[in-house]
């Protein structure tokens, strides 16, 4: 009996259930209708709310408060035990692809790749993933900006994933997006490929090694409700997207929940009558509105990271990594260094007095973006208390895609579908901290855990 847990990323109850309702979610409504179905509570409240806090508690069942990783990256200093680590100390082996703020502890049995946005964790077996980690990475990280890429990266990329499943539907996906991406605006598709070329990867080994154990992580959907809830649902908003914007981006995130039904589908071609299959979102989200009195929120990103730190007056000797949106880490030599380094980056200010940027410390790191929101006016300047030379903030920063319009949501989907589980509809919410004791039982591990499994009792713990 095997174990294959769906991770997809923020996916909503709400709209799920909606989805489902209209007939758009044939698969998903499979394994609705064969499942345990419940929805979690996260426990959480924002700035504690983010999906690099909520997994680490579905793998461990330990809450924030216990666990303590508050950024994404923390989760490789975590030392407490995942469930894959579980499965490894009973000899069984793992196929864990893509997971969220994720980790292996020594004696790791099976894969291993880490998230898209992991600086520090390796992937195993060593060196196994590399060729797919170096271009998907530069994508995933970079998305706003055009990556730093060679034909080399290509050639290699593709025959690692010629070699691990490369499916004659992604190619000819991939080849339609590039076609379609000549004629119209169309390029927030590229997301939907990497989630097909992630699926042939992970259905290539899967079939392969029959592991244990398996987890598949998305993050395409919660990006497109991120960025594109105000043309979903344009009512909702004060501010409205223009009429190109609305046709372009309106069904994004009705097709985002296309595309990973389309994966379900397969993941119940893929898994046995013994076999357990698990959808998981963690959390969720929901439209905002708190910024439309404002103009809505804009995230702006850094163009050239060496000429804003030379603007900062930050000395050379530091490494970049870029994270997610306007986020990126800053590794020095010394603490003294980051320290310095984290001074001049917060001295940046608007001519209206606004600090440009957090650096937040951690030993010789920094953790670090641009917290601008809004612009006055496009001729905003920023100033240097070590340089004294203003400069425009266009010229070292840019706006993403669009305004932020969806935000996170305590409630997430948990289902189970597998031999012996009752198909049925719980009517409250559950902990996120059941999640893990539930896998745990369902790959037949032992952990110890503050919460219970919801397939051991009739009523289990129930979120406050």
């Amino acid at each position: 009996m095997s174990t294959i847990v769906l991770e997809f990323n923020e996916l909503s109850p709400t709209l799920l259930d909606r989805f489902i309702a209209g007939g758009h979610l044939p698969n998903f409504q499979r394994l609705h209708d064969a499942a345990l179905v419940a929805v979690t509570d996260a426990e959480e409240e924002a700035p504690n709310l983010e999906p690099w806090i909520q997994w680490i508690t579905v793998h461990t069942g330990l809450s924030y408060a216990e666990h303590g990783c508050f950024k994404l990256n923390d989760g490789g200093a975590l030392v407490a035990p995942r469930i894959w680590d579980l499965v490894s100390r009973q000899g069984k082996t793992n196929w864990i692809c893509g997971s969220m703020n994720a980790a292996a502890q020594s004696g790791f049995r099976g894969h291993f790749l880490p998230d898209a946005w992991a600086t520090t964790p390796m992937a195993l077996p060593h060196g196994h993933f590399d060729d797919y980690i170096r271009l998907v990475r530069s994508y995933v990280q970079e998305h706003s900006a055009k990556p730093e890429v060679s034909g080399a990266d290509f050639v290699r990329f593709g025959r690692f994933m010629l070699a691990h499943g490369l499916s004659a539907r992604s190619v000819w996906a991939t080849m339609r997006q590039l076609g379609q991406e000549l004629a119209g605006n169309v390029k927030w598709r590229r997301a939907m490929i990497l989630d097909r070329l992630q699926w042939d990867l992970f259905r290539s080994i899967y079939r392969a090694e029959r592991p244990h154990f398996s987890t598949f992580f998305l993050n395409s959907t919660a990006h497109f409700q991120h960025f594109h809830w105000r043309e979903f649902e344009p009512e909702l908003f004060k501010v409205q997207s223009s009429a190109e914007e609305q046709a372009a981006y309106g069904a994004c995130i009705l097709d985002g929940y296309r595309n990973m039904d389309r994966i379900v589908g397969q993941a119940l071609e893929l898994t046995g009558e013994g076999d357990n299959l698990v959808l998981l979102s963690a959390l969720s989200q929901q439209p905002m509105l708190s910024h439309e009195d404002d103009g809505g929120r804009q995230i702006f990103r850094h163009r050239d990271i060496a000429r804003l730190l030379a603007f900062a007056g930050v000395k050379e000797g530091w490494t970049y990594a870029p994270v997610m949106s306007q986020q990126f880490l800053l590794h020095f030599e010394t603490e003294a260094d980051a320290a310095a380094a984290a001074l001049r980056m917060e001295s940046l200010r608007l001519t209206d007095g606004r600090q440009v940027m957090w650096a937040r410390q951690q030993g010789t790191t920094l953790d670090a973006g641009c917290m601008i929101e809004r612009l006055a006016t496009s001729e905003v300047l920023v100033t240097s208390p070590e340089t004294n030379q203003p400069l425009p903030f266009a010229e070292l920063f840019y706006p993403l895609a669009a305004l932020r319009s969806g935000k996170h949501h305590p409630d997430g989907i948990f289902w189970i579908k597998g031999p012996g589980i009752r198909a049925q509809r719980m009517d409250e919410r559950v902990s996120l901290r059941c999640v893990a004791p539930t896998l745990a039982e369902l790959a037949e591990v032992q952990g110890r855990f503050s919460f219970p499994s919801i397939i051991e009792h009739d009523r289990i713990g129930v979120a406050a």
